[in-house]
C-alpha cells in the first residue's frame, strides 16, 4: 500500500513538472496575428505580451481611425492565436491523465 502511494505522488510530481516546463515553453513562444489582409502585423508571446508590431507602408496614408481599428483587429487576432495555442498544448498534455474534456486546470 505505501508502495502504491510513493509511486502516485512520484507520477504527481512528474506530471506537476511537466505541466511547469509547458507553461514556460507555451510563455515563450510567439504567434503572428493579422488584419487587413497581412497589411498590419503584431507578434505576441504566450503571456500576451507584444513583442512586434508591424504596419505595411500602404497603410501610413491611410485615415487614423482605420488604422487603429486594424491595430485593434489583429491584436484581437494574437490573442486568439495564443488561447487557441495554449488550451492545443494543455490538451496534448493532460490527454493521458483521465481528466473530462475541457477540464481547466486551477493554475
Amino acid at each position: 500500500m505505501v508502495g502504491n502511494l510513493n509511486d502516485l505522488m512520484k507520477q504527481a510530481q512528474q506530471v506537476q513538472e511537466n505541466l511547469q516546463k509547458a507553461q514556460e515553453d507555451a510563455a515563450k513562444a510567439e504567434v503572428v496575428g493579422e488584419a487587413g489582409g497581412g497589411l498590419v502585423k503584431v507578434t505576441m508571446t504566450g503571456r500576451h505580451d507584444v513583442r512586434k508590431i508591424s504596419i505595411d507602408d500602404e497603410m501610413m496614408s491611410e485615415d487614423k481611425a482605420m488604422l487603429e481599428d486594424l491595430v485593434a483587429a489583429a491584436v484581437n487576432d494574437a490573442v486568439r492565436k495564443v488561447e487557441a495555442s495554449n488550451k492545443d498544448m494543455m490538451g496534448k498534455l493532460t490527454s493521458g491523465m483521465g481528466l473530462p474534456p475541457n477540464f481547466k486546470m486551477p493554475f
